[in-house]
């Protein structure tokens, strides 16, 4: 499976592309994107439209910023030095998405990224954090970042050398991990024992952390069993175990261990539940919004498969 459309919504505002037509009544209010459609194009053409978008967006620049196509995004990686040049202009920045990018523009196997770790140095007010893509993704250093609130990586296959530098982060604020875990076969090394710090060391690592997505993976039942056992469960107000292989066994074990009732949220949509099982998780679960939609079915010799992975 693949990813086929843009976002239209980044941190609660709707999404404008800086190259279109449309003016919004408050530039604030919105997250602009920026893309380039030549995926030849000079790192300068990139350049001219962050130029023109921060012409758009006004003082203190945007609020959120979504970044598509920066140009062969399967051969380059982001420009991370120009959005720490940009830094000084972009004060009121909170919320950026890099990477979002379909199929059709690079399967998210092969959007190339470098170390991150100077764009969080760079922007210490960010309190959001996307990103699409892991192939060369790096966080070189453990460094401390007092603002952030909600990390994402998405993935078809996260390195266990990735997740560790993850670890490795002071985040204090954070109170929303998402991981896409996704497979093997795409980079996806990350195995249960790497997740223990996630899950039975949460209160010392993010004090504040109360949503949390491990998705997308080929081993999500066993995911489930562990999650059902862990230290973190009874501090979760949303748990987020979808896109992935769960099924019967996944979902005894969610059944069977600690209790979900305080969770407002629980995710499991693009499963492999039985309707029968399905619907005993929701039956047990009155007071929480459960979903289960998505039902798959196993195809041949592939059996299960995660939403996505190349």
């Amino acid at each position: 499976m693949t990813i086929n459309s843009h976002v239209t919504t980044f941190a609660g505002l709707p999404v404008v592309p800086a190259g279109s037509d449309v003016r919004p009544d408050d530039p604030g209010a919105v997250a602009w994107r920026v893309e380039i459609e030549d995926y030849d194009s000079a790192p300068d053409e990139f350049e001219a439209a962050m130029e023109a978008m921060l012409e758009r967006a006004g003082d203190g620049g945007p609020v959120a910023l979504v970044v598509g196509q920066w140009g062969g995004a399967y051969e380059e990686p982001p420009p991370i030095d120009l959005f720490v040049r940009l830094a000084p202009r972009m004060p009121g920045l909170r919320s950026l998405f890099l990477g979002d990018l379909t199929f059709e523009e690079c399967e998210i196997s092969w959007i190339r990224h470098r170390d991150v770790a100077p764009l969080l140095k760079a922007y210490p007010a960010l309190e959001r954090l996307v990103v699409r893509g892991t192939e060369d993704l790096q966080i070189t250093e453990a460094l401390r970042h007092e603002g952030l609130r909600d990390l994402e990586i998405q993935s078809g296959g996260l390195p266990a050398k990735l997740l560790r530098s993850v670890l490795a982060l002071e985040l204090p604020a954070l109170e929303r991990l998402n991981l896409w875990l996704g497979v093997d076969s795409y980079g996806g090394d990350v195995v249960g024992e790497d997740l223990r710090p996630v899950l039975d060391e949460a209160d010392a690592r993010w004090p504040r952390l109360t949503a949390l997505g491990l998705r997308n993976s080929e081993m999500q039942d066993r995911i489930a069993a562990s999650v059902a056992e862990s230290a973190v469960l009874p501090r979760l107000r949303v748990l987020d175990l979808s896109l992935g292989t769960l099924g019967d066994e996944g979902a005894e074990s969610l059944l069977g261990g600690g209790s979900l009732d305080h969770l407002e949220e629980l995710d499991l949509h693009h499963h492999f539940m039985s309707p029968q099982v399905a619907q005993r998780l929701v039956d047990a679960l009155p007071g929480v919004r459960v979903d289960v939609t998505d039902r798959q079915e196993p195809r041949g010799d592939w059996g299960r498969y995660v939403e996505v992975s190349e």
